[in-house]
C-alpha cells in the first residue's frame, strides 16, 4: 500500500491526476481500514478544484483514526477552497491540538480570521507562523500587510525587507515598502521601490499607479 500511495503521490506531483486518482483508489481498495489513503485522494480533490468531495474523503480518513492529522488539516483547507471559513477554522484548531507547533496550521487560521475580518485573531496567527518558521515568506507578508493596517509602519517595513531578503522577485513587498516610504514622505525612496517592483512585475497596476503620482508630484511646478 505504502508503494501505491508514493507512487500516486509523485503522480500528482507531476500533474498526473488521473494516474494519482488510480493509485490512491488501489491503495483504498488495498487497505480500506488505512486512513492515509482516503487523505491522499482527498487532497487530490482539493487540488483538482474540488473541495466539495474532498469532504466524505478526509471525514472517512477521520473516522478510522480521530487525531489523523493530515486529514483533519485537510477538511480545514476543503472547508476555506468553500469560503467556509468558520468551519475551516473549526478544523484548524482541531489539527492544533494534535500539533501546535504547526506554522501551515496557523498560516490558514490566520487566512480564515482575515476573511472573516477579525484583524486581532488574524494577526496573532501570522505572527505565530512566522515565529514557527522564519521562512514562511507568505505568512511575514500577510504579518506585515495586518501590521502596516494597524498603523505599525516601521514593524511592518521591517517584515517587508526580510521578505525582500529572502525573495528578491516578491513584486507586492517592494510596493508596500514604496507606500511606506511615502508614509515618511521619503519621495525618492519610494519612487525607487515602485521602480523596483515594477522591474519585477512590469504589469504591477499598484506600483505603476503609485510612480505616476510621485511623477505628477515631482513634475508640479514649484
Amino acid at each position: 500500500m505504502e508503494d501505491k500511495l508514493q507512487q500516486g503521490i509523485e503522480a500528482m506531483n507531476k500533474g498526473q491526476f488521473e494516474t494519482a486518482a488510480k493509485f490512491f483508489n488501489d491503495a483504498i481498495e488495498e487497505d480500506p481500514k488505512d486512513p492515509n489513503g482516503y487523505t491522499h485522494f482527498g487532497h487530490l480533490l482539493v487540488t483538482l478544484g474540488q473541495p466539495e468531495k474532498a469532504l466524505s474523503f478526509y471525514e472517512k480518513a477521520i473516522s478510522l483514526k480521530e487525531d489523523h492529522l493530515p486529514a483533519i488539516y485537510g477538511l480545514g483547507n476543503a472547508f476555506y477552497n468553500l469560503q467556509e471559513y468558520k468551519q475551516a477554522l473549526k478544523k484548524y484548531q482541531l489539527a492544533l491540538t494534535a500539533d501546535d507547533q504547526s506554522s501551515d496550521v496557523y498560516y490558514m487560521m490566520g487566512l480564515s480570521y482575515l476573511r472573516l475580518n477579525q484583524t486581532g485573531s488574524a494577526l496573532a496567527s501570522f505572527q505565530r507562523a512566522v515565529e514557527l518558521n522564519h521562512e514562511d515568506i507568505d505568512a511575514r507578508f500577510q504579518y506585515g500587510l495586518l501590521l502596516a493596517h494597524i498603523g505599525q509602519i516601521e514593524l511592518a517595513e521591517e517584515q517587508f525587507k526580510k521578505v525582500i531578503s529572502q525573495d528578491p522577485e516578491h513584486a507586492d513587498a517592494y510596493y508596500n515598502l514604496g507606500v511606506s516610504a511615502m508614509y515618511h514622505d521619503e519621495v525618492e525612496l519610494a519612487k525607487q521601490y515602485f521602480e523596483k517592483a515594477l522591474a519585477v512585475q512590469k504589469d504591477h497596476l499598484l506600483a505603476a499607479n503609485g510612480l505616476k503620482k510621485i511623477e505628477e508630484r515631482l513634475n508640479e511646478p514649484k
